[in-house]
């Protein structure tokens, strides 16, 4: 056997267990053992990756449509559980930052998933690394405060302190301002929205469905949160793969949440 296919065998092999960290794993293992799991060069020798990651078939190539949500001076931001769209799309968002797997990074990149990451720096921790590692693979970063509290009937400082917060986080780590928001948990109010639009988030992102045990069918539109698991259940990467499955079961592909927002 040639030593690239012995590499991507056991590698396979390795999606059926681990668990996620609460540290970076990157950095646990070391420079070189993460070079072996988790760099899997540019593509599958036989051009087709998604075998790699157990699918059956590549994603169709999702739309590419330039609308944002524009939000009027002094305006505020829309909430949205749904995108409203006829295009045969959902959107897959990942929460916190608590789990680093570093074949997710690998996964994204083969792929070219357009996956949304909410983070929040007291989570995330030391941990920024990965996520700039997968900012560069084309993930991208979003705001879900410093501290993860409950925001609904904090007083405003507080609540645009959490935000702003991490919008100036995010800015020193990655270069960019997020336009998007993710309150913890869900809620929010009036005094969240104006903090959210103070800080210059265009859109308040909820979810319509959430990624844990059964669920209903999915339909265009619908705005996935995958979120945190348990150390002892399947990794980020396997419950991925999961969705994906699903995702092509029902006929639809994963599209980049700001290109509809």
């Amino acid at each position: 056997m040639r030593p690239g296919a012995a590499v991507a065998t056991a590698l396979a092999a390795l999606l059926l267990t681990g668990c996620a960290q609460s540290v970076d794993p990157i950095e646990r293992l070391g420079k070189k053992a993460a070079q072996r799991v988790g760099s899997y060069g540019p593509a599958r020798t036989d051009g087709r990756p998604y075998r790699h990651w157990g699918m059956t078939a590549p994603l169709p190539v999702p739309p590419r449509v330039p609308v944002r949500t524009a939000v009027r001076p002094g305006g505020l931001p829309p909430v949205v559980k749904r995108v409203p769209t006829s295009d045969k799309v959902v959107f897959l968002t990942y929460d916190d930052g608590a789990e680093r797997d570093p074949r997710f990074v690998d996964m994204v990149r083969e792929l070219r998933l357009p996956v949304s990451m909410f983070l929040t720096d007291s989570v995330v921790g030391p941990g920024y690394g990965h996520f700039a590692r997968l900012q560069s693979v084309g993930a991208s970063i979003q705001n879900h405060t410093l501290d993860h509290p409950a925001l609904r009937g904090l007083p405003y400082a507080g609540q645009r302190a959490e935000i702003c917060g991490q919008q100036e986080k995010i800015r020193s780590r990655f270069g960019i301002r997020p336009r998007l928001f993710r309150p913890p948990y869900g809620t929010y109010d009036r005094t969240t929205l104006r903090a959210a639009a103070d800080c210059g988030l265009s859109a308040v992102v909820l979810w319509s469905v959430a990624a844990q045990g059964e669920r209903r069918g999915l339909r265009a539109g619908d705005v996935i949160s995958v979120t945190s698991a348990e150390t002892t259940g399947p990794t980020l990467t396997e419950r991925t793969t999961r969705l994906l499955r699903e995702i092509q079961r029902r006929g639809l592909t994963v599209g980049r949440l700001e290109d509809y927002l």
